[in-house]
């Protein structure tokens, strides 16, 4: 479970890359990524274990020991991906 989580969080910044490959810049990315995270903080995800891998942001709430199985990586972390690739 821990390595699928990891491959999971691994394809999350690879297909940032890429996205961000193809238009030419990370910016308009970023400035996405920031407000689907600002919205999805304020409005509740309708998710499931089960679903949690599709969306966009992380729609489960994890902290501590238990972020280590998400398989979504921190918005932060993204968008830092994204801006040092620049």
């Amino acid at each position: 479970m821990l390595i699928q989580a990891a491959i999971s969080r691994s394809r999350e910044f690879a297909a940032d890359a890429g996205a961000a490959e193809i238009v030419g810049s990370p910016y308009g990315l970023v400035d996405a990524l920031k407000k689907i995270d600002a919205v999805a903080q304020r409005v509740p995800l309708q998710a499931s274990a089960a679903t949690a891998h599709m969306f966009i942001v992380k729609p489960l709430s994890v902290r501590g020991m238990l972020g280590l199985f998400s398989t979504h990586p921190p918005m932060e972390k993204r968008i830092a991906a994204l801006l040092d690739r620049h």
